[in-house]
């Protein structure tokens, strides 16, 4: 057994040309049966339940995750599980998407019989539209490939490509009828990147309370130093005696400020604080903040409601320990 480069390379770049081929191919196909499926798929009072067994299991696998993450409500069912009880699983409401690239899977034939006996919608993804699966369904999706990308023409490459191509334009199609936002694509996947982005709020993170750093003007330079060094915000807001923000001393103003030479202990916090800094409300999505923060180059955002009453703060850490940043 020896590795020959070159035959290795030419062989690779062959086998993405027929799967990309395989998958171009379906572009001239798609009919009626495909906006039919769609019509089964957007209207299911149920689930859509997604079957295959092999390599065609595991793309039905996908395609159920694909489309449960995007707003179509889906579950995989194995076939074979399905004939020793999981078949209860499958009510009328739902459609079943079946898919086989031969249709003559016996293990998913043993069982399509008993999901029309429920009276489940049935879609076939087949590459034989005259196969045992095919005549059994409501709607046939033509997924049939010239050829796999195997040297052999035996294992499914081409033809399992194909499958989960054909099962991504049916969620993408379906997300679009359905409306499906951003923020809805979030609310599936909080755990991830988008999620906390589209999801955590300014209110989420703020500090709040006793934790929100706050001083009178009137305050010395003495206590407003300790203010920002008990909160440990990096700055301090500055407010009146109803709450309402007036103003803002950070840790960059006081470097400027030491820079000048004055005299600090004399000062106050009204003396020396930046008015109307930039705010954002509590209702404002955090990846906001962060972006505020960014384009202006501070490191502290202020919380406020319409009155201008102080509400909290947050800075660029408390974005980083929620990974929004």
């Amino acid at each position: 057994m020896s590795l020959d480069p070159d035959h290795a390379l030419r062989l690779a770049r062959e086998a993405l040309d027929i799967e990309a081929d395989a998958v171009r191919g379906l572009k001239q196909r798609l009919g009626a049966g495909f906006t039919q499926a769609l019509a089964l798929m957007l209207d299911v009072r149920g689930r859509v339940v997604v079957m295959g067994m092999g390599k065609s299991g595991h793309v039905g696998r996908k395609i159920a995750a694909t489309l449960a993450s995007t707003g179509t409500p889906a579950m995989f069912v194995h076939p074979a599980e399905a004939s020793h009880g999981d078949l209860g699983m499958i009510k009328p409401v739902d459609v079943v998407l079946a898919i086989s690239n031969s249709g003559e899977s016996e293990e998913l034939n043993v069982v399509v019989p008993l999901v029309r006996r429920l009276g489940a919608p049935l879609i076939a993804m087949t590459g034989h539209a005259d196969s045992t699966l095919a005549r059994h369904a409501d709607v046939v999706l033509d997924s049939g490939v010239e050829k796999e990308a195997c040297p052999l023409n035996l294992a499914p490459t081409a033809s399992t490509t194909a499958q989960l191509a054909l099962g991504d334009a049916l969620a993408v199609a379906l997300l679009d009828a359905r409306g499906f936002k951003a923020e809805d694509f979030a609310r599936s996947h909080p755990g991830g990147a988008l999620g906390r982005r589209l999801l955590t709020r300014v209110q989420d993170l703020m500090r709040s309370g006793a934790d929100a750093p706050r001083v009178g003007p009137d305050a010395s330079f003495a206590e407003l130093m300790r203010e920002m060094t008990h909160k440990g915000l990096g700055a301090s807001a500055v407010t009146d005696a109803q709450g309402r923000l007036l103003g803002i001393f950070t840790d960059g103003d006081l470097r400027r400020l030491v820079e000048t030479g004055r005299d600090l202990r004399a000062l106050t916090a009204g003396q020396v604080m930046h008015a109307q800094p930039r705010t954002i409300g509590p209702g404002a999505l955090a990846a906001m903040a962060a972006e505020q923060m960014e384009l202006h180059r501070i490191t502290v955002l202020l919380v406020t409601d319409e009155a201008g009453q102080l509400l909290g703060a947050l800075n660029t850490n408390d974005l980083m320990r929620a990974k929004v940043i």
